[in-house]
């Protein structure tokens, strides 16, 4: 699932007529960058949920055959933020464990990676709910998010660092969520974490929070450059 649903204030005006997912680096629109990660990869089936000038996304994108893929999307109408949007759609997810990515990052992280944690997750039998993709902290987030200890994610540790917006998650995480209502998926974490349900590891290579005007125009300058995909590192 590739998140594309926000209304990206910090990029207005930029936002107000284009979604945050559809601004281009490299002359590309930041979702397909995902996209075609994702087919390299072996994914063949994505789901995109969206509100904000939702109806654009899917007149770009279409139903993913010009990209090797198909893809359904799960219109929110009002944004139902990220943990609210995932229960939404997982009628359209359909397995019990998946991947899901932020649509406005940008990053060379190999997703070839991510089969076999999901089949991980599949087999520890719902007692671990998510993994995390962990970044080293940008500069607009000094602090970080969690900390890894033997591979398990904490919410406190010597060396923290930040949540890259990618993860992979079993749907027993969204059990107490009223499919269309709205709810983060921040707490949802904290507390599987506080159950040690949260397995996670570092991403050493490329990522970028798209989330300014600024950063938008260094993906431009780093998608230009064509960086190829990046192992991951314990």
């Amino acid at each position: 699932m590739i998140l594309a649903a926000g209304r990206g204030e910090r990029m207005r005006p930029l936002t107000d007529h284009t979604p945050k997912c559809l601004l281009e680096a490299g002359g590309k629109p930041l979702i397909e960058w995902h996209i075609e990660g994702l087919c390299r990869a072996g994914y063949r089936d994505i789901v995109i949920n969206h509100a904000w000038l939702g109806e654009q996304i899917e007149q770009r994108i279409g139903d993913g055959a010009r990209l090797g893929v198909q893809i359904r999307y799960s219109a929110e109408g009002s944004a139902l933020e990220t943990a609210g949007g995932i229960a939404k759609a997982l009628g359209l997810l359909r397995e019990d464990v998946f991947a899901v990515v932020n649509g406005d990052i940008f990053t060379d992280f190999d997703f070839s990676s991510l089969p076999n944690t999901i089949e991980a997750l599949r087999g520890t039998a719902g007692t671990t709910l998510a993994h995390l993709i962990l970044v080293d902290n940008p500069d607009h987030h000094p602090a970080g998010d969690f900390a890894l200890q033997d591979a398990r994610v904490v919410v406190q540790g010597s060396a923290r660092l930040t949540f890259s917006g990618i993860g992979v998650y079993h749907r027993q995480l969204f059990d107490a969520i009223v499919p269309g209502t709205r709810a983060a998926l921040g707490p949802l974490l904290k507390q599987a974490i506080a159950n040690a349900q949260v397995s996670g590891r570092r991403h050493a290579g490329l990522w970028l929070d798209v989330g300014t005007p600024e950063r938008l125009g260094l993906a431009d300058q780093l998608a230009r450059q064509r960086h190829t995909p990046h192992r991951d590192q314990p």
